[in-house]
């Protein structure tokens, strides 16, 4: 029987009482998606700026620093759409306690991984460390679940916002980080994987807590008696494949993604041959971070106010405006930092927007496939463009590697364009 057409009974676990709306349950959800997503982004920042640093000083060679990147994206996506699919049948309580425990584990044999110098151990850590990143991705479509539409925007975009404690404080942890790993034994740059460790195991029992009722289960057993009562979800590819409005937004999405995670993977890298520091290449990536989640209520609120569409051609002027300023630039910290706070204010834009209208396109009956699919699409194109980024940083250069990503700005400004036009027609 398909656990998403069968009405489920009110346990504490599944629906609500009668006497609690869903208004009030959606604002429990929202405050128990929003802890973990501070407790999730403190765990995911070691990752952004410590990975592509461990994984160079491991291979030897800085060509390697992007594959930090690279594995993290891969373990997020190979995870999406099982997590997808255990939230679909089992709930969204489940579903992001597993990837918070799966990150735990992923920090663990970072540690590991260093301390007996093994680097395809470290590259295995890293994509486990990915599911915390595939964690926090589900957790703003669980804000969804239960948000009526005309505020579908805000809500995400609030979860996408906590993301903004954790990660900034997540790269500035580097120094207590010593402190820490020094006092256990560990080596060099690995403390702050202790901290990741505490934080993913945190969050585990946020989301296991928490999230009762649950809001997924919560939705599906509300529209069992509706239309969609007995039919199966479809994949992902299906949906796509008949929805021209999703295919569009997952596509906006993974692009988007790939442009930020080419260029930001390499920076701390680009910094460190540029004679930077780690507290100066801490810092650079937190105010990257930083314009990645703290504008995204922001956004999400014009997203619902002016439309999807707009807002995602806003941030792909935001994301250009970067790739111009770190092209035309001299290397030198001023300009970079510049151009990674716009870098991440307009993967915000872009991200928040689409991300709306891939839970928009859809029943909920399909959403969660479609979810999962879309991050399984937004990872894949992560990966692959912090595997290329790389190889061109050491062929053309930084200021090169912005010049190369614009191709996949132009391609969703064009289909944007396209699409505002038709429905404006």
């Amino acid at each position: 029987m398909n656990p998403t057409s069968t009405a489920l009974p009110a346990t504490a676990g599944n629906a609500p009482s009668e006497a609690e709306p869903h208004e009030k349950l959606q604002k429990r959800v929202v405050r128990v998606l929003v802890a973990g997503q501070i407790l999730g982004g403190v765990g995911m920042g070691a990752t952004l700026s410590l990975g592509a640093l461990l994984a160079a000083e491991l291979s030897g060679s800085s060509a390697w620093s992007g594959m930090a990147a690279t594995m993290s994206t891969l373990g997020a996506a190979v995870v999406a759409v099982p997590l997808a699919r255990m939230a679909q049948a089992r709930g969204r309580r489940i579903s992001l306690a597993t990837g918070s425990l799966t990150a735990g584990v992923g920090a663990t044999l970072a540690i590991t991984a260093v301390s007996i110098n093994i680097f395809p151990l470290l590259l295995l850590a890293l994509m486990l460390l990915g599911a915390g990143s595939a964690t926090n991705l589900q957790a703003r479509f669980a804000a969804t679940d239960l948000a009526v539409p005309k505020f579908r925007g805000r809500d995400l975009s609030v979860v996408v916002w906590s993301t903004t404690i954790g990660a900034v404080l997540g790269p500035n942890l580097f120094g207590p980080g010593e402190v820490v790993g020094s006092a256990l034994g560990l080596p060099p740059m690995t403390g702050a994987f202790v901290f990741s460790l505490l934080a993913t195991l945190t969050a585990a029992v946020v989301y296991a807590w928490g999230l009762r009722p649950d809001p997924l289960l919560t939705a599906l057993s509300a529209r069992s008696a509706g239309p969609d009562a007995g039919r199966a979800a479809r994949g992902g590819l299906a949906i796509l494949r008949n929805t021209p409005k999703a295919r569009f937004a997952v596509t906006a999405i993974a692009l988007s993604h790939a442009t930020m995670v080419a260029l930001m993977s390499m920076a701390p890298v680009h910094l460190r041959d540029h004679g930077a520091s780690l507290s100066i290449v801490g810092l650079t990536i937190s105010l990257h971070v930083a314009g990645m989640y703290a504008l995204s209520p922001v956004f999400g609120a014009l997203s619902d106010r002016v439309g999807r569409i707009p807002v995602i051609l806003g941030g792909q002027a935001m994301l250009l405006a970067a790739l111009t300023i770190n092209w035309l630039g001299d290397g030198s910290q001023t300009p970079m930092t510049v151009s990674l706070i716009l870098l991440g204010l307009g993967w915000s834009a872009s991200v928040v927007a689409g991300s709306a209208l891939v839970s928009e396109a859809v029943e909920v009956t399909d959403r969660s496939s479609l979810q999962g699919f879309s991050d399984l699409s937004m990872n894949a194109a992560g990966a692959l463009g912090g595997a290329v980024a790389g190889p061109i940083l050491a062929l053309a250069g930084y200021s090169g590697l912005g010049l190369a990503a614009m191709l996949l700005v132009f391609i969703v400004v064009a289909w944007s364009a396209r699409r505002l036009a038709r429905d404006q027609s």
